[in-house]
């Protein structure tokens, strides 16, 4: 008994390793040929394969993700969020720039469209939210993580105003989405993703692929306007939508009718 978990979490970790690998693949052979479209439908059905390979079924709730121009605003508990929102539909995410320096998966996400910004640095962030606008004002779908850094899955971080400047400027909408790693047998809180704190890149994985029935929950807000407000309102405004959107998702977990 004690061997079975241990021989699961590395054949699905091998799985987990080639499956990068063969994104990096079809990135470096593919890509190239490819239009915008095609290289999204290759974005979000590997991601979909990874959430697959590592046992997740992926759950979603609410209105449409809008398919642009908008801005998905949501909440950071884990590296697995950037699976999840690709799964569920492509977006352009703003990342940290220590991703783009991590080996074979910062080549991948720059591939994917991320867009790397240097957090600790002003006018590098006005750069980037430049850019942003740019990119809303040509239709496209982008997602922040407003909180800047992951939380525990359970408190939500205040959220910061900067890159909501862009949806501002580019005078686009945004969406707010909620996300949540539940134990899909007792409809509790998961805490295997999570990644603060102490917790290694590494040991995040591997508990992750230990976890048994884990369910990735997505519930999406409404899209809304600016509507007058200055970027730290809004971005207030959008933390509570995000933390109503949050309970309703435990909500519907622990209910005989979820959200449909």
């Amino acid at each position: 008994e004690r061997v079975r978990p241990a021989v699961r979490v590395g054949f699905k970790l091998v799985r987990t390793v080639l499956h990068l690998l063969r994104g990096w693949w079809i990135i470096r052979l593919h890509f190239p040929r490819l239009a915008q479209p095609q290289r999204e439908q290759h974005v979000q059905r590997w991601a979909a394969q990874m959430l697959a390979i590592f046992g997740i079924t992926l759950v979603r709730r609410g209105p449409p993700l809008s398919s642009g121009p908008v801005l998905l605003v949501a909440n950071h508990i884990s590296w697995l969020d950037i699976l999840v929102m690709h799964a569920s539909g492509y977006c352009r995410f703003i990342s940290k720039a220590d991703v783009h320096h991590w080996p074979l998966i910062g080549h991948m996400a720059a591939a994917a469209g991320t867009l790397f910004i240097e957090r600790e640095s002003r006018r590098d962030a006005m750069r980037v939210v430049h850019h942003m606008a740019e990119r809303l004002r040509a239709g496209e779908v982008l997602a922040v993580f407003p909180e800047g850094t992951t939380g525990n899955g359970v408190e939500l971080k205040p959220f910061h105003a900067n890159l909501i400047q862009a949806a501002i400027s580019a005078d686009a909408p945004v969406q707010p989405v909620a996300l949540r790693f539940i134990d899909g047998r007792t409809g509790e809180v998961s805490l295997a993703p999570r990644f603060v704190d102490d917790d290694t890149l590494l040991s995040s994985v591997l508990k992750t692929l230990g976890a048994r029935d884990l369910r990735a929950e997505v519930i999406s807000g409404n899209v809304q306007l600016c509507e007058g407000r200055d970027r730290r309102q809004w971005a207030a405004d959008l933390r509570e939508v995000v933390e109503g959107l949050r309970y309703r998702v435990h909500d519907a977990a622990n209910a005989d009718n979820p959200l449909p």
